[in-house]
């Protein structure tokens, strides 16, 4: 079976299910209905993942294109969630991981000349971000964007709220995690993420960051189990009725970052809240390049699409803007 490290999410008519993709099919993973459920048996079988996912696909299969073309009931889930709660899902990320994201920012938030707090963290990566295995390198940037309900799955719509001041792509490779029975992370994956942020709201002062990143995001279709993240290359791009308004190639990986992935985790999951079991842990880790980054003011319906190698199919979804009055949300005593 070709394509055996790679899982997908769906949803129809008020049920899941999980499959493994072995192009053109989606072959369904039975009796379980989510890859959450999958790694938390194949933790307590002590199997690996791929060997115990291997053993259980059973006869039904779904032609992907079908899925990924919206032309059944069948959509896609993000590629990993907490299928039970979703406020045991920490979405979070690393910025200033690449130097072409830094200079977006420092253009930012200074003058060609400034040397910026962007800068000087992205410096801190590159003089200690890259630790020697087992040792413990430099903090890098963390920030948080949600529990589980900002996920959002290939194909659906990522929604501006009405106050937002912009919403733009970010296009990421994201980290799938679950933390097993003994509190140790278990990194299950990795996938094709869109952080989506709102750029005009930062670009207005920088300590609107935190603000900024509390949006939706999508993740998917596929969860690679297995993936080369050594060297990454990929391609954003932003169609607008049909054609394609920009483009860029995009690097990610860890040749493409001042923080090693083993000093990103670390500096994650050193926390003791972030290692309660059975929770469920996304975090993105950092972009390369961006369409706001080149002046582009996103519209509504615009597609945004993001490809890496080796993380299948792109994920595409089109930006939506929510219109209307501004309203309080009014805090009202007991």
């Amino acid at each position: 079976m070709s394509g055996s490290s790679r899982l997908v999410q769906l949803a129809a008519d008020g049920r899941r299910a999980v499959a493994i993709v072995d192009e053109p099919l989606l072959r369904i993973i039975e009796p379980h209905t989510s890859a959450y459920d999958l790694a938390i048996d194949a933790l307590s079988a002590g199997e690996p993942l791929a060997a115990f996912i291997r053993a259980r696909v059973g006869s039904h299969s779904i032609a992907y294109d079908d899925v990924y073309h919206g032309r059944t009931n069948w959509r896609f889930l993000p590629a990993f969630d907490h299928p039970a709660d979703p406020g045991r899902c920490t979405v979070s990320g690393t910025g200033l991981t690449h130097r072409r994201s830094v200079d977006t920012r420092q253009s930012m938030h200074g003058a060609a000349a400034d040397v910026t707090d962007s800068m000087r963290m992205y410096q801190l990566g590159l003089e200690g971000g890259r630790p020697a295995a087992g040792a413990i390198g430099a903090t890098p940037e963390w920030f948080y964007k949600g529990n589980g309900l900002a996920l959002h799955g290939h194909g659906e719509p990522l929604v501006a709220p009405a106050w937002a001041e912009d919403a733009g792509e970010e296009p990421e490779i994201a980290g799938a995690y679950v933390i097993d029975s003994k509190g140790t992370p278990r990194r299950v994956g990795m996938a094709i993420g869109n952080e989506f942020a709102d750029h005009r709201l930062e670009r207005r002062n920088y300590l609107y960051l935190a603000h900024s990143k509390l949006r939706v995001c999508a993740l998917g279709p596929e969860l690679v189990l297995d993936p080369d993240f050594s060297d990454v290359h990929g391609e954003v791009a932003i169609e607008r009725d049909g054609d394609v308004l920009w483009s860029h190639p995009i690097r990610s990986g860890d040749a493409a970052m001042c923080h090693s992935l083993q000093n990103l985790e670390h500096h994650h999951f050193k926390y003791e809240m972030h290692r309660r079991p059975g929770d469920v842990h996304i975090h993105f880790l950092g972009a390369d390049a961006f369409s706001f980054g080149a002046g582009i003011e996103l519209g509504d319906g615009d597609i945004m699409r993001i490809r890496f190698d080796g993380f299948g199919r792109p994920l595409q979804n089109p930006v939506s803007f929510r219109t209307g009055p501004d309203t309080l949300a009014q805090v009202q005593p007991l």
